[in-house]
């Protein structure tokens, strides 16, 4: 388990030794990014959050205690980081992919995922998940890619489990319909 290692890492950064923080950001750095780009949906922007998810961490890790792990506190931060940003950059758009995905023939509903290279699928599932609204894409990325619990997400998220079940339930269905579209 990761925690007790990040505790050491921890410790030794409030004690003054800036540079091991550093194994912390690249130990996190990928699922920071990962969550930050399903929120901006923009590569540069997410880069930007998940490099200030890491600074304002580090400013407020005299805060951390250890209730938690230190993953889920960090991808708080960074969670509410892209949420602000969002906001305030907030662009009203139309997808033209769910327009479609909604007119697109129901018999197309033969496993052609089964079909396709491992490789393949793992595109194709990228790109499904990219189209998913910000929030729906962010709860599979944690709850599938990262094994986050729902109760990690709920903190996380800041979301109920309630909702965020239900919009689990949704978003796989929305992720079915665009697997289909695509395929």
């Amino acid at each position: 388990m990761k925690q007790p290692e990040d505790q050491v890492y921890i410790d030794k950064v409030k004690r003054g030794d800036s540079a091991s923080y550093a194994f912390l950001v690249d130990r996190y750095k990928h699922m920071a990014y990962t969550i930050a780009l399903r929120v901006m949906r923009n590569a540069e922007d997410a880069e930007d959050v998940a490099q200030e998810g890491f600074v304002k961490a580090y400013q407020q890790l005299h805060r951390f205690e250890g209730k938690s792990k230190f993953s889920t506190w960090l991808y708080t931060i960074v969670y509410r980081v892209a949420i602000t940003k969002l906001e305030q950059k907030r662009v009203a758009t139309v997808s033209i992919y769910e327009e479609m995905a909604e007119t697109y023939p129901r018999q197309h509903q033969t496993t052609q995922l089964e079909h396709l290279q491992v490789s393949d699928q793992q595109k194709y599932i990228k790109e499904a998940v990219g189209r998913l609204p910000a929030t729906e894409g962010l709860l599979i990325t944690l709850y599938y890619l990262d094994e986050k619990s729902i109760r990690e997400i709920e903190e996380i998220t800041g979301l109920s489990e309630a909702n965020i079940k239900v919009k689990l339930f949704r978003a796989r269905k929305i992720l079915e319909e665009q697997l289909r579209f695509l395929l």
